[in-house]
């Protein structure tokens, strides 16, 4: 039967851990294993290798086949190279001696190499944590300056609030004063409005106590009235006259009569500015139609 170095899965999901064992080609990955040489962690950085070098030199000389993964692995910690230099002894290319002093001065320089990678690792950590503790204080810094910003933007926000509110409060009280001031100067013009038409009412009302005065004037007029009738009665006697010449010249005289009527005729003009203006219209046509009417008798006659 084949020997076969192989790794065995351990661990839970997401976090593998293997152990490297030798165990027949024929058996499951994880079934029965002829014996454990060693573990592999590939969770850290570098991976954790523990290996029994001396166990894997022997089983890699009785001709068991490692797989590739274990393959690497023993590379990686020099049993190969172990492997190496044994089969050149053999042969009698070296002598034990020099095969040793060869294979501590490679694994010097495979420590080396490995201590290297580790001080890079351990740098990149440290300089990543340095970075993230900075990249933290650069948000915190940012964060206390927006913090800040945003307490002297609210300060100035209730400052204005204040100031506004302040001119709403003045412009309140000046509206209101304003509104008191139109309020009196209306309540002033309404009362002298209404006192006016009072002192009006009282001043006509001795116009209409002249008036009153004025009527008894109106009724001396209506007395004079029956002169107009007489002058109409003495008009046939007008007629009469151009039969007689003596009767002419008494209608001469009775002419002066008709001229006292006209100068009562102011008179009653007069009684027209002083009288109420229907009676005064009532009075002045009687006169002018006795005159039309005389006028229109003295044509018929002449005719």
């Amino acid at each position: 039967m084949s020997t076969r170095i192989r790794l065995q899965r351990h661990g839970k999901k997401g976090r593998p851990f293997f152990h490297i064992v030798v165990a027949d080609q024929r058996s499951k990955r994880d079934g029965r294993f002829i014996e454990k040489i060693g573990t592999y962690n590939p969770n850290t950085n570098p991976a954790t290798i523990d290996l029994d070098f001396d166990k894997s030199v022997d089983w890699i000389q009785k001709g068991a086949e490692p797989s590739d993964t274990a393959r690497a692995i023993l590379s990686y910690r020099g049993v190969l190279m172990m492997d190496h230099l044994l089969r050149g002894v053999a042969k009698g290319a070296l002598t034990e001696d020099q095969a040793k002093a060869k294979f501590d001065k490679w694994l010097e320089e495979k420590e080396g190499n490995i201590q290297k990678k580790r001080d890079h690792l351990a740098m990149s950590a440290d300089d990543q944590r340095k970075a993230r503790f900075a990249a933290e204080k650069q948000a915190n810094e940012a964060r206390i300056a927006a913090q800040t910003v945003q307490e002297e933007v609210e300060e100035a926000v209730e400052e204005a609030t204040e100031v506004v509110a302040e001119a709403v409060v003045s412009a309140g009280d000046a509206v209101a004063e304003v509104a008191e001031a139109v309020e009196e100067k209306v309540a002033e013009v309404v009362a002298e409005v209404v006192e006016a038409p009072a002192e009006e009412v009282k001043e006509e009302a001795p116009v209409a106590e002249e008036v009153k005065e004025e009527a008894p004037a109106a009724e001396e007029v209506k007395e004079e009235a029956p002169v107009a009738e007489e002058v109409k009665e003495e008009a046939p006697v007008a007629e009469e006259v151009k039969e007689e010449a003596p009767a002419a010249e008494e209608v001469k005289e009775e002419a002066p009569a008709a001229e006292e009527v006209k100068e009562e005729a102011p008179a009653a003009e007069e009684v027209k500015e002083e009288a109420p203006a229907a009676e005064a219209k009532e009075e002045v046509p009687t006169a002018e139609k006795a005159k039309e009417e005389d006028k229109k008798e003295e044509d018929k006659k002449e005719g």
